[in-house]
């Protein structure tokens, strides 16, 4: 496989509450299976990028960041979808200091591409924040999706080569090849 749909967590996978942590807290967002399995079927790894400040901040330990992960990776796995990998920083600036894994940094892209292979004008970029473009961006990731939800503050980000109101409106356009 050389080719990888990455996933930021948060806004793209499930509902973004705000440290979430707990299965219970997790509502996957409307059509991602859908376009998983689409992405999936086309060839591509799915590996999905997440900053984790609550770490950091001691909202939640690594531990049970993990267990989360395993969950998720099950959830999916349902669906017929396999997981690839989770990366994911658990930094935050003010605790931690600068790091290269936190998007805007394109460390988690890039350590993924590394480790599988995967070609960044094959791969494709999916989030919500400005910060998921930039770090694709960074990482050389020819196709980067912002999933704006037509919040007019990301109605400009030069960074995303596409712009989508919805998971289901990405999904009605079809696969990237």
């Amino acid at each position: 496989m050389r080719k990888c749909l990455f996933l930021d967590r948060d806004g793209i996978v499930n509902h973004d509450i705000g440290y979430a942590y707990k299965p219970e807290e997790i509502r996957f967002m409307p059509g991602i299976f859908s376009l998983c399995r689409a992405y999936q079927q086309a060839g591509f790894a799915i590996v999905i990028v997440t900053n984790q400040s609550g770490i950091a901040r001691g909202y939640y330990s690594e531990e049970e960041f993990q267990r989360l992960n395993l969950w998720f990776r099950q959830r999916f796995a349902e669906q017929g979808i396999h997981i690839t990998d989770i990366f994911h920083c658990p930094h935050h600036p003010a605790i931690n200091g600068h790091c290269w894994c936190r998007k805007p940094n394109p460390g988690m892209l890039v350590q993924a591409m590394r480790k599988y292979h995967f070609r960044p004008d094959a791969c494709v970029m999916l989030g919500d924040k400005k910060s998921d473009m930039q770090a694709a961006l960074r990482a050389g990731i020819t196709n980067r999706i912002l999933v704006d939800g037509e919040r007019p503050v990301y109605k400009r980000c030069l960074a995303a080569t596409q712009q989508v109101p919805s998971l289901l409106a990405l999904l009605q356009q079809g696969v990237c090849k």
